[in-house]
């Protein structure tokens, strides 16, 4: 089969390489039908995850066809299309049997494309598959279910739920990349007031005004605190994310928050981000950070087939398998525009 594979800093190919097999009896082979590139793909690419070795397969989001199932599984069988989540669980440890799927201690987590080969591949091997994998409706596209493999997840777990969104509030988003998007499309599920989306890029401002987004600011050439207290008679928003991962997008999202408010960050962060206790410790703050567990899937697929979510507005560019290379050099490219790009079968 034919995989993309990390070469080195820097490099990465469409490479011939081993079909996978199943080595346990709770594997799952997976044909993959589409598949898609993270800015962790990117980070890896740029030498900013050493702990992965040139000869990986990269990817940790697809979605796909079994082909085969080890003897152990329950729930996943030969022909079933499915989900693979980028985060695997073995289902038994406690963090797991906690729905905190991306913490797994038993042999799972964030391993896909990282410790083990992922899914940018003609075929992926799916350790824990009755776990790790999400049964596909019948009437739901491929598109619509690999945007809830990482990223539609993401945003909703780590921004929207850590962030405690509720009716009414205000909620400012800090980077409207894939994430942020993410972000600002499941916040509308929970009615805030006002939803203010913050970038320095137009394109995004614009792609955020289309998925629920009410306030555009672009922050190089607008004061983000002074708009914000404007918005909010100077009080300040009641949630804030931040979705960028430098530290002058953590300062902001604690700037523009009101005394007892939420930040939630969820932005992938390589350096130190100041905390300014001796300017926040008596505003009762909540500050919260974490990994996506994907525990909400099953939720979102709900809210899929139910038409109350349409998480394809994220797809901007299609390529074929065999131009991958192509796909990663749009995804790399800060003039292409784009937010995700689906890499498909057919």
């Amino acid at each position: 089969m034919r995989a993309m594979v990390f070469r080195g800093r820097g490099r990465v190919s469409w490479d011939e390489i081993p079909d996978p097999v199943l080595r346990e009896a709770t594997d799952a082979v997976v044909r993959v039908d589409a598949a898609t590139i993270c800015e962790t793909d990117l980070r890896i690419l740029r030498g900013d995850v050493p702990a992965v070795s040139p000869g990986r397969v990269l990817g940790h989001e697809a979605v796909g066809t079994v082909l085969d199932a080890g003897s152990a599984l329950t729930r996943t069988a030969v022909g079933d299309r499915v989900l693979v989540s980028c985060i695997t669980s073995c289902g038994s440890c406690r963090s797991c049997r906690e729905r905190r799927y991306g913490q797994c201690s038993g042999g799972g987590g964030t391993i896909l494309g990282q410790e083990i080969d992922g899914t940018q591949a003609e075929r992926v091997r799916v350790p824990f598959a009755d776990h790790s994998t999400h049964p596909i409706p019948e009437h739901l596209d491929d598109d619509r279910m690999l945007m809830l493999a990482d990223i539609v997840p993401a945003g909703y777990e780590a921004g929207v739920l850590g962030g405690n969104v509720r009716p009414g509030d205000v909620v400012v988003v800090v980077g409207a990349g894939p994430l942020g998007l993410a972000a600002v499309m499941t916040s509308a599920l929970l009615s805030p007031s006002l939803i203010i989306a913050v970038d320095l890029e137009q394109g995004r401002l614009d792609a955020a005004a289309s998925m629920g987004a009410h306030v555009l600011v672009n922050s190089h050439t607008e004061n983000v605190l002074d708009l914000v207290r404007d918005l909010t008679g100077g009080l300040g928003a009641d949630v804030a994310m931040e979705a960028v991962g430098v530290p002058d997008a953590f300062e902001t999202a604690v700037k523009i928050v009101r005394p007892g408010g939420h930040v939630a960050a969820i932005g992938v962060h390589s350096a130190p981000a100041l905390l300014h206790l001796e300017g926040i410790w008596n505003r009762n703050l909540t500050i919260t950070a974490g990994l996506v567990d994907t525990s909400s899937v099953p939720a979102l697929t709900r809210l899929l087939s139910r038409g109350r979510l349409d998480p394809t507005a994220l797809i901007t560019h299609r390529y074929s398998m065999d131009r991958f290379d192509d796909a990663y050099e749009t995804v790399s490219g800060r003039d292409s525009g784009a937010i995700k790009v689906v890499v498909a079968r057919r």
